[in-house]
């Protein structure tokens, strides 16, 4: 079976047994803990993965913001080798969860039984659908 690149190691592939129990799995672990409370977000992985994505994506948005900001927001409160350690914390975090973004749209198009289809471009070489 074909996975494309960004597949989350920790998720079986779709179609395997136990797979959605890896991705619920997977998913809480890339929410607030408080998700854990909910049992609908168990029984039904698509509103977990849905409910993952906007977190996520939010979570992104407000990183660009801070990473924006941060040092206006701070040069009167931290010295200015503490700043820019706060802004290699956002250079490090930002790319990481961009990423974990992308994998969470690959396991919320899985559960939607969207199949994954390899393509090959212009060199023969495969490449992402997306």
């Amino acid at each position: 079976m074909y996975l494309p690149p960004g597949w989350p190691s920790e998720v079986l592939p779709p179609g395997s047994p136990d797979w959605e129990t890896s991705a619920v799995a997977w998913l809480l672990d890339a929410v607030p803990p408080d998700y854990r409370a909910y049992g609908v977000l168990r029984r039904h992985p698509l509103a977990l993965a849905r409910m993952a994505r906007q977190h996520v994506t939010a979570t992104v948005e407000a990183a660009r913001a801070g990473y924006r900001t941060a040092a206006v927001e701070l040069k009167e409160h931290l010295p200015p080798h503490a700043i820019e350690a706060v802004l290699a914390a956002y250079r490090r975090e930002g790319p990481r969860l961009v990423r974990l973004a992308a994998s969470i749209e690959l396991v919320e198009q899985a559960l939607r039984g969207e199949p994954f289809v390899a393509r090959m471009d212009d060199s023969g070489q495969r490449r992402s659908p997306r």
